[in-house]
């Protein structure tokens, strides 16, 4: 194999060979109105430009699915997310849970009462781009443009997903501070508020939290995008730096994972 690695040579290429992977965790009361909605400009800026994003974790967009399929080129795409939701109202109950409960204990420590404030703000990753298409987990993304992809809540395993679908850059956004790394995949870290970033600055690419300090969200997404172009060009992110990501190759296992 190294004779025709060796022969690898970097080029120029468009930002419309990235597919990127929106993911969200360790939620806060912030998260929907800082982080999460910047995330959305910088992927609908992605989209313009003939990019692809992954919006995905269909337990945490559960009560806000509405907002997506009017999003939807057409009515087979929008049914298509409803019947994702249908299979996991079943799933869950067969495994003796419930869609419509409340979120993590961490997502409660950070301000979040129920699943539904939680879906609202993690539903403002996607933007505001049309709905092309729904794929099942792990499934080949092969349309550009903003879609959804059914997985798990759980981040590892929702990531996992995404990047087996094709997703090659990954933005996470935390207001709780969660220690994730992505490998082969980078990992662009928000921090929801400013709090956070002075305390995890060496993990945290982004602070976000100067949203409620004046900073628009068009401008931090138009940062986070710029972000994006240059960790594609070969930038390193702070979980690279730090080396960590081995572990968060997680498949969808048999059994209740939400």
């Amino acid at each position: 194999m190294l004779p025709i690695a060796a022969k690898a040579r970097r080029e120029t290429i468009p930002a419309s060979e990235l597919t990127l992977a929106l993911q969200c965790g360790g939620s806060d009361g912030y998260s929907g109105i800082t982080a999460n909605p910047a995330l959305g400009v910088a992927a609908d800026i992605l989209v313009r430009n003939g990019g692809t994003a992954i919006l995905s974790e269909t337990p945490e967009i559960y009560g806000a699915e509405h907002l997506l399929t009017r999003r939807a080129v057409n009515r087979e795409v929008g049914e298509k997310l409803i019947s994702r939701i249908k299979w996991w109202e079943d799933y869950t109950q067969r495994n003796g849970g419930e869609m419509n409960n409340n979120p993590s204990p961490g997502n409660k420590a950070g301000g979040l009462t129920t699943i539904l404030e939680k879906s609202l703000g993690a539903a403002a990753k996607g933007g505001t781009s049309p709905l092309t298409a729904v794929y099942e987990y792990a499934e080949p993304v092969n349309e550009k443009g903003f879609v959804f992809m059914d997985t798990p809540g759980f981040d590892p395993v929702s990531a996992t997903g995404q990047v087996a679908g094709g997703a090659n850059i990954l933005a996470f956004t935390t207001g709780r501070g969660s220690a994730y790394g992505c490998k082969p995949v980078p990992s662009i870290k928000l921090a929801t508020n400013s709090e956070l970033y002075g305390r995890m600055t060496d993990d945290m690419d982004v602070n976000c939290g100067d949203i409620v300090e004046g900073v628009s969200i068009e401008d931090k997404g138009q940062e986070i995008f710029d972000l994006m172009l240059r960790v594609a060009s070969g930038e390193q992110t702070k979980s690279e730096k730090l080396g960590y990501g081995d572990n968060e190759f997680v498949p969808w296992q048999v059994g209740a994972v939400m």
